[in-house]
């Protein structure tokens, strides 16, 4: 095989709000952090273990202003992206190395609002109607709002 792919696909839980940039030129970036869980039992002490990965997720323009709007720290979100690693200066001068997974495709899978608003609503006055878009790549966000 002649190419290559890199792709990575997570479901996972937002571990803080979006920190969102913005540049001249209208241009913005939004940063998050991701936790994904892998759960197993020892199976010497019968004792279930929970092992927790954090992601650095970057967002940009349209789908960054999305997800800022609509997600909040605990959500839980698919994200589909590519890594990237970039290298910086610490203040001491050292190299620094940080892999980040450029998000280009998003599903809200859970929000905040969506589980207060339906905890305080009878099952009988719940809707099915969406008021937030569920599936965005960024070159749809690019475009325009998808609603």
């Amino acid at each position: 095989m002649s190419g290559t792919l890199n792709k990575v696909m997570l479901i996972g839980h937002l571990g803080d709000e979006i920190k969102m940039h913005y540049f001249e030129g209208g241009n913005c970036i939004g940063r998050f952090p991701l936790a994904t869980n892998e759960t197993y039992t020892n199976k010497q002490t019968n004792e279930r273990v929970t092992n927790t990965e954090w992601h650095n997720i970057v967002v940009r323009n349209k789908a960054a202003e999305i997800c800022e709007k609509y997600l909040s720290k605990g959500d839980k979100v698919y994200i589909e992206g590519r890594l990237k690693t970039r290298k910086w200066m610490d203040d001491k001068g050292l190299e620094r190395y940080s892999t980040e997974i450029h998000c280009n495709d998003f599903t809200f899978l859970t929000t905040k609002k969506d589980s207060s608003s339906n905890t305080n609503t009878p099952a009988s006055q719940k809707t099915e109607t969406p008021t937030k878009p569920e599936n965005i790549s960024s070159q749809e966000a690019e475009d325009d709002l998808p609603f």
